[in-house]
Formats: C-alpha cells, structure tokens, sequence
C-alpha cells in the first residue's frame, strides 16, 4: 500500500523557516516524482515545487523560487521541503503527492495536481505577520 506521510508544519512569524517532510512507502522512492503542493481554503490547491527523479529536476513555482528547497534522502524514503523567509502568504496546508505514473515525466507538468497518483494527508502551517 502506498503511504505518504507529511510533517513539520508549524506556526512561524514572518521571516522564519520550516523544513517539511514527506515520509513515502509502498513504492521505490526514486520512480518518477514527488511534488509538494499547498491549498488556503476556498481556492484552489497550488503546486510548489517538484523533485523528478526520472530527469533530475526540481521545479519551483515562481512564488517560493529562491526561498524553497526542495531535496531527498531516498535511502530514508523521505523528501524534504525547507522554507526560508517565509511570509503570511505562505500560509496553508501543504501536502506532498507521489507520480508514479511517469506523467509529469512525460507531459512537463511537473506542479499540475492531476499528474499525481498519491496524495498525504496535509500538514498546516501558518505564518504570523
């Protein structure tokens, strides 16, 4: 059985760093992709970033690029998101999910929520002004 499991979230002030992470089991850790994907109430879930291990990149939305870092440590079958210079716009509940289809290897669209097989449960967090 697939399993993803999200932690780390937190209340930051604005400025302040998290590091999430992302526990994976049920599969090969290194089979396609793991993307980080994050959702306020009333809209829509936003992708943040992606590690694809089918090509080797990471993928950041353009609203965390130079503040987020995405990485992995497959032998703990875990990915981790860190956040820097977190702002209140940060503010939601992150999720992690797993491709292990290939699609986002194939079509590119590496933050597009349908591209994903699997998804964990969430992990809030909240940054204060």
């Amino acid at each position: 059985e697939v399993q993803l499991v999200e932690s780390g979230g937190g209340l930051v002030q604005a400025g302040g760093s998290l590091r999430l992470s992302c526990a994976g089991s049920g599969f090969t850790f290194d089979d396609y992709a793991i993307g980080w994907f994050r959702q306020v109430p009333g809209k829509e879930r936003e992708g943040v970033s992606c590690i694809s291990f089918s090509d080797g990149k990471t993928i950041y939305a353009d609203s965390v690029k130079g503040r987020f870092t995405i990485s992995s440590d497959n032998a703990k079958n875990t990915v981790y998101l860190q956040m820097n210079s977190l702002k209140p716009e940060d503010t939601a509940v992150y999720y992690c999910a797993a491709d292990l289809s290939g699609r986002t290897y194939y079509t590119g669209s590496y933050l597009s929520e349908g591209e994903y097989d699997y998804w964990g449960q969430g992990t809030q967090v909240t940054v204060s002004s």
